[in-house]
């Protein structure tokens, strides 16, 4: 079988993007006791990424480099937003404790989509949010190995994820 479209894969990969020296920087390692579960063209994972690796079979190993365009966008000046603090009043939610510098927040836009904003500045009455995803304008380097692959059932593409070994367990 080979990585292809409906089918699922499991993989091992480690991701470098270079940083502001151009040195490597291993961001994320998956190894081989927890690997990557997907089911391949509706992961969810970068184009580029999927691309990639399309047509490979078991045991074969590939490195290769994404490109911000085919990864996660160029980084976006208009992504940063200030929001008015109020908006992070939440019952049950300690508002100090949310508000640090660094952390990440699930928050949902004006059209209900969900979207991650980092916390970049605190002001007296507004917060400074970062909605660019964390390696926006990033080149990415994986470089890995296709564990195992077998056919999606029927309800995991209408689902949209992996159940069973790696996945999603619906109780």
């Amino acid at each position: 079988m080979k990585v292809e479209k409906n089918n699922v894969i499991a993989l091992v990969y480690t991701l470098q993007i270079p940083d502001s020296d151009g040195e490597m920087d291993i961001v994320e390692v998956v190894t081989e006791e927890d690997p990557m579960y997907f089911i391949q063209g509706i992961s969810g994972l970068p184009e580029g990424f999927e691309n990639q690796i399309e047509g490979l079979a078991v045991g074969d190993h590939f490195e290769f480099t994404v490109s911000p365009e085919a990864g996660y966008g160029e980084f976006d000046p208009e992504a940063i937003v200030d929001l008015p603090k109020s908006v992070f009043q939440m019952p049950d939610v300690d508002q100090e404790e949310l508000l640090q510098i660094g952390n990440i927040i699930p928050m949902t836009n004006e059209e209900g989509e969900r979207m991650h904003g980092q916390v970049v500045e605190i002001k007296e009455d507004v917060v400074i949010m970062n909605f660019n995803h964390p390696l926006a304008g990033k080149e990415m380097h994986f470089e890995g190995k296709i564990l195992s692959i077998r056919p999606a059932t029927q309800e995991e593409i209408s689902h949209g994820h992996v159940h069973g070994e790696g996945g999603v367990h619906h109780h």
